[in-house]
């Protein structure tokens, strides 16, 4: 039996909550720093305006003027300076040794409390680069990610582009950046997640010399999305080349559903290894794709299931209607015995690495602390191993309707062929 792994909370005084998760048996920290902040807090006028803050992040602070003597300040701990920002957080990650956490707490207290906002222009310039990859030379877009969850989201700022409009990213000022950064970027809006072997009252006394001084501000309140869709929805990019990409996307469960787990168990019976249904059936068996993969993208209120294949133009009718019939099964026949232990056997098995990776528990238990309480390793052992077939059939019925699905074409089609996958797509019941 895997031992209880406890995460342990305390709040400053001025609202940052600080998550420690205690791993005496290993030999480095990581600190990983969460800010609810991204494109699901932005209007359509500043969409992109986080993305771009935490890019200018980086360009020097107060201490470290410039992004050169920034990174060479982390690196020399042995870290590298890094940050992603999605659609419900900001998050800044540091792995480092033992001996050299309060010196990586000052670094990224100092990296997002003191800001130089220098060199904007060069760095839009560079935020430009990363959008044009979403574009052809057309100007047309061709990121399936994107346009996927465009379709599922409509409106709602889930909807949005996370880079946002080139416009928008060319207009931009520094006190945009200003007003966005003393906004979000306060201490009622954070939590600082660090795991590895440490000690939670030394936790809590790094942390407060370095962030007791952040702003204390107010927690951002996120709008939850509606849903008007009735039918499938489809959208087809066309782009040159030897292959055709599909990306099937379908709303699914919260991550607090009582059939969360149910439908993770689901996931892992279509893609979980090269016996499983995805790869098995339409690559092993049927040759359609070289390769074809499954995923979960969890929100705080919602998660997107996405499978996403290439194949040649040819064959991306009969991989599109093969992968729905798999669906079909998955939905209308409880899944086998074998493959429910199999997926347990494994989920089992990720569980006990995570234990041995400390930017794994600082993502388990940090990022989820935004939004709401994390569950305990032990309780979600225990949630899978409840899982039975009828609830993974139920969790299929819930997820894999109509209703919830978009499906995102990117590739080189004739005519003919677009005609016959939009249909396809559309006809699916």
């Amino acid at each position: 039996m895997t031992p209880v792994l406890q995460h342990l909370s305390d709040t400053l005084p001025n609202g940052l909550r600080i998550v420690t998760v205690e791993m005496p048996h290993l030999h480095t920290v990581t600190v990983q720093l969460y800010v609810k902040v991204g494109s699901r807090f932005e209007t359509r006028k500043d969409n992109g305006l986080s993305h771009f803050l935490e890019h200018m992040l980086f360009r020097g602070t107060q201490a470290y003027p410039s992004s050169y003597a920034l990174n060479f300040a982390v690196e020399r701990l042995g870290g590298t300076l890094d940050a992603e920002t999605g659609r419900d957080c900001s998050m800044y990650p540091l792995s480092i040794a033992t001996e050299s956490v309060n010196e990586a707490f000052e670094l990224l207290a100092e990296v997002v409390g003191r800001p130089l906002f220098d060199d904007i222009d060069l760095e839009r310039q560079i935020i430009i680069e990363e959008l044009n990859e979403d574009y052809d030379e057309d100007d047309v877009e061709v990121s399936a990610d994107e346009i996927g969850r465009r379709l599922i989201f409509g409106d709602h700022p889930l909807g949005f582009r996370i880079t946002g409009p080139r416009e928008n990213v060319e207009r931009f000022t520094v006190a945009d950046l200003r007003r966005h950064h003393g906004r979000f970027y306060v201490a009622n809006n954070m939590v600082l997640a660090v795991a590895g072997p440490v000690q939670r009252d030394r936790v809590r006394e790094m942390a407060a010399a370095h962030f007791g001084r952040v702003p204390s501000g107010e927690l951002a309140v996120e709008s939850a999305p509606s849903f008007d869709q009735t039918a499938p929805r489809y959208e087809f990019a066309g782009e040159p080349g030897s292959q055709t990409s599909v990306s099937l996307v379908f709303r699914a469960l919260s991550e607090i559903d009582d059939d969360y787990m149910a439908s993770l168990a689901l996931l892992r019976v279509l893609d979980d290894g090269m016996s499983t249904r995805l790869h098995y059936q339409l690559c092993d068996q049927l040759g359609l794709a070289y390769s074809i993969g499954a995923g979960l993208e969890p929100l705080h209120d919602v998660t997107l299931l996405e499978i996403e294949g290439t194949t040649g133009h040819a064959k991306i009718e009969e991989l599109i209607g093969q992968a729905l019939r798999l669906l079909e099964q998955l939905r209308d026949t409880p899944c086998a015995a074998e493959e429910l232990d199999k997926v347990k056997r494994r989920y089992r098995h990720d569980v006990a690495a995570s234990r041995d990776d400390p930017h794994s528990m600082a993502s388990w238990f940090g990022g989820a602390a935004l939004y709401h309480s994390p569950p305990s390793l032990r309780q979600r052992l225990d949630q899978m191993e409840s899982v039975t077939a009828e609830g993974v059939l139920r969790a299929a019925g819930r997820i894999l309707r109509p209703e919830r699905f978009a499906a995102v074409v990117v590739g080189g089609l004739d005519g003919p062929r677009q005609e016959a996958v939009r249909s396809l797509v559309a006809s699916w019941r």
